[in-house]
């Protein structure tokens, strides 16, 4: 069987990581579709702009992979239509541009549909991953752990060709992002009436951001931007973002609430006189 093909109809061949994208795809609309009926939204809405947040979003995860491998890309331009491969970051962006694109057409919260597919978007990057393990490709540096995985000659960097067990980078993500589901899933229903709308997207965000952080200093021949790492500068920048404009709501939320309560107390007095 070749690499990463799953099977075959007639002259077109089904790769594991489509099947798993997929998987991810439908598990992802599934969870997002319960979210909107826990929140009172309409479903229906969400059917609709996913016809905006897929493409988007595969368009968007295609570039950034093509960038983020352009040394190869830049050798193989063929490849660059058609051949295999799709970053995260690049999906997100794309996607979320389609849900705003939507939101704003039919004028819905941005922040609060960001928030109900939160969840549904890191499962669906857990169930991607295993398809990683088909394609042999997202690892990390050699390694003698028990669990490291076996790369085929052919898949191995040229520096590294003369070993066979790679770190299996993309089994710490999928499991990191298993737990960012669980945690995601637990902090909007524990916290559902402290919470301001686009903080469970935020908290992905952060944590996605922490995950991709530290997992990036184990890759081969990434993309970098002076010396470190592309997906290091974006996630770190996320971070601080979101950290920022979190405290500049929630402040913001604390001096109106603040300034009603003055008002209210010096209503209380006013009437009080009069009295």
């Amino acid at each position: 069987m070749i690499l990463g093909i799953a099977f075959k109809l007639g002259p077109i061949s089904v790769a594991w990581y489509g099947i798993f994208i997929a998987l991810g795809v439908v598990a992802a609309v599934a969870i997002a579709a319960w979210e909107a009926k826990r929140r009172r939204e309409s479903v229906d809405h969400l059917i609709n702009m996913l016809f905006l947040i897929l493409p988007l979003g595969i368009i968007g995860a295609r570039l950034y992979h093509v960038i983020d491998q352009w040394s190869y890309y830049s050798q193989y331009p063929s490849q660059i239509i058609g051949g295999r491969g799709l970053g995260i970051y690049g999906a997100v962006i794309g996607g979320a541009i389609g849900l705003i694109i939507y939101a704003l057409w039919k004028k819905l919260s941005i922040l609060r549909w960001l928030d109900i597919v939160a969840p549904g978007l890191i499962l669906a990057q857990a169930i991607g991953r295993l398809g990683n393990y088909f394609n042999q490709e997202l690892f990390g540096y050699p390694t003698s752990l028990p669990w490291g995985i076996y790369i085929a000659p052919e898949n191995r960097p040229p520096q590294f060709a003369s070993y066979s067990h790679f770190q299996p980078l993309f089994l710490y993500e999928l499991l990191l992002n298993l737990i960012g589901f669980g945690l995601l899933l637990f902090i909007s229903r524990r916290f559902k009436n402290k919470l301001l709308d686009g903080e469970v997207f935020g908290f992905y965000l952060i944590y996605y951001g922490i995950v991709r952080f530290i997992l990036e200093g184990y890759k081969i021949d990434v993309w970098n931007l002076a010396g470190i790492p592309t997906a290091r500068w974006i996630a770190g920048a996320g971070i601080l973002i979101v950290i920022a404009v979190t405290i500049y709501r929630r402040l913001r939320r604390s001096g109106k609430s603040s300034n009603t309560q003055d008002v209210s107390k010096e209503n209380r007095i006013s009437e009080n006189k009069e009295d």
